[in-house]
Formats: structure tokens, sequence, C-alpha cells
């Protein structure tokens, strides 16, 4: 029998972080309501988890909760949520993280 109480987590594995995306921008910086049926590929993301491979590598500058701009073209989704903002991505596909200075 299953144990239903236990909570699933996704870790990622090999040089990988596990990013949310941000919401999809529905307004253009304009003002222009845009409609809901418009993809506009939304690349920004906070790191939810890194890999135990990227925690040690110290020249891979990514800890959790950093926002981060990446290519979604290599990104796994990840069917965990329901709403499909989870990504399992190579850290080669992560391409920016943004810095308060």
């Amino acid at each position: 029998m299953p144990d239903t109480d236990k909570f699933e987590t996704v870790e990622p594995i090999g040089k990988r972080v596990l990013i949310r995306k941000d919401e999809d921008k529905k307004q253009t910086k304009g003002g222009i309501q845009l409609p809901d049926n418009i993809e506009i590929p939304t690349i920004t993301g906070r790191v939810i988890t890194v890999s135990a491979e990227v925690e040690k590598t110290p020249e891979i500058p990514l800890v959790q909760y950093d926002k981060v701009l990446f290519n979604p073209k290599g990104a796994i989704p990840v069917d965990f949520e329901g709403d499909n903002r989870l990504f399992v991505v190579d850290v080669e596909n992560v391409v920016a993280v943004f810095r308060k200075s």
C-alpha cells in the first residue's frame, strides 16, 4: 500500500537546476492588453533547487532563489504542480543571473 502522506519532491541530477518560470506577461510595456491565447515565451524564473553536482562546483554561480534568464528550448517541463511552470534546465542553458549591486 503506497504511503500517500509523503510529500513528493523533484531533485535535478547532473549539472542541472530546477527553475520555476515566471508568470507569462499579459500586457506589453506600452500598456497593450494581450489576448489569453497568445503564447509569449517568458524565459526568466527562480531557481528552486540545484543538483548536488552544481552545489559542489564553485565555477557554477547558481544557488537556490537566484533569479535567472534561461533558454527554454533545452528545458524539460516537470508535470508536478499542474501549471507546468517547473523546468529542469542544464546549467549551460542558464545564460544570466540577476544580481543586486
